[in-house]
């Protein structure tokens, strides 16, 4: 059976998730970010999580040479970050959307639910993906806050 690849994106997009920025600090010095909904947990012991990088993306070459990069759990009023960042050309971060972390410098988006610290774990091969695992060594948690979620190709709230 061949799986028209409209219908299988389409297939996938019933499943909502949440959004993220992942964020990193190419060779030049300049923080950037990319809008990805493909993170999830790994492992409690040790602190492991993945995300999936495009193999055609632009920064492709920045993201899966990252020893150090953060991934930002956007809040549901952060919609305008999440589509400005998912733009081609559009990942230099500006200044007042972030701050340097701790772990590596990789940036922390401002009012983000949940920023995790990553150091680079492991990558493999996925189709046209490269699953990157990151070991967790910060996070910085809000409190309060609805998640921003994408749900059968458009952002939702939860009812």
């Amino acid at each position: 059976m061949e799986l028209d690849g409209r219908e299988f994106r389409n297939a996938l997009g019933r499943f909502a998730t949440g959004v993220c920025l992942i964020t990193a600090v190419n060779e030049q010095g300049e923080p950037l970010a990319l809008t990805a909904n493909s993170f999830s947990s790994v492992s409690l012991d040790p602190p492991l999580v993945l995300w999936s990088l495009q193999n055609n993306s632009e920064v492709f070459d920045v993201y899966a040479g990252a020893r150090h990069y953060a991934i930002n759990v956007l809040a549901g009023n952060q919609q305008e970050l999440s589509s400005r960042y998912a733009r081609k050309g559009d990942h230099v971060l500006e200044p007042g959307h972030f701050t340097p972390g701790e772990n590596g410098g990789a940036p922390l988006i401002n009012d983000a639910l949940v920023s995790f610290e990553c150091s680079l774990d492991a990558t493999h091969p996925g189709g046209d993906h490269l699953i990157i695992v990151g070991r967790v060594d910060a996070m910085q948690v809000r409190p309060e806050g609805e998640p921003l979620m994408f749900y059968s190709g458009a952002y939702r709230a939860l009812a």
